[in-house]
């Protein structure tokens, strides 16, 4: 009966995992307009060129490992640290991107949003490509 009981758990907890998790064609779409932003403005100095004191931005992946930890926290943008330094005004100190403000309000909503809602990301790893040009002087 025991064992019932925790297989049933355990089928549960997986199958509601399928719903949401990162499979879902839902963050697949959700993720399109993040991906955007970051390739405009956080690939060109966060992607594979990046300093080692960098976090890495160059794919879903590295992405990945960002979400959970201080620097994208699921469900709390104002706590995410990726998402203070894209909302700091110039003057402070790791304003991001580094020197005058290039990332428009619509953006920053996209990029809360995405936070609020899990961060989720894509179930196959994507490469972030730069686009544009350097969204800031370095």
């Amino acid at each position: 009966m025991k064992r019932t009981i925790l297989v049933t758990c355990v089928l549960v907890a997986l199958l509601a995992g399928c719903s949401i998790g990162p499979g879902n064609p839902a963050n697949e779409k959700a993720f399109t307009s993040v991906r955007s932003i970051l390739e405009t403005n956080c690939v060109h100095c966060h992607g594979d060129n990046r300093l080692s004191t960098m976090p890495p931005i160059n794919d879903t992946h590295a992405l990945s490992k960002l979400i959970g930890s201080h620097w994208i926290v699921p469900g709390r943008p104002e706590a995410s640290r990726f998402f203070q330094v894209v909302t700091f005004p110039d003057e402070i100190p790791g304003a991001m991107p580094p020197s005058g403000h290039a990332v428009s309000k619509k953006d920053v909503q996209v990029l809360r949003d995405w936070i609020k809602h899990g961060a989720r990301l894509p179930a196959h790893n994507l490469k972030l490509v730069p686009q544009g040009p350097l969204p800031r002087s370095i």
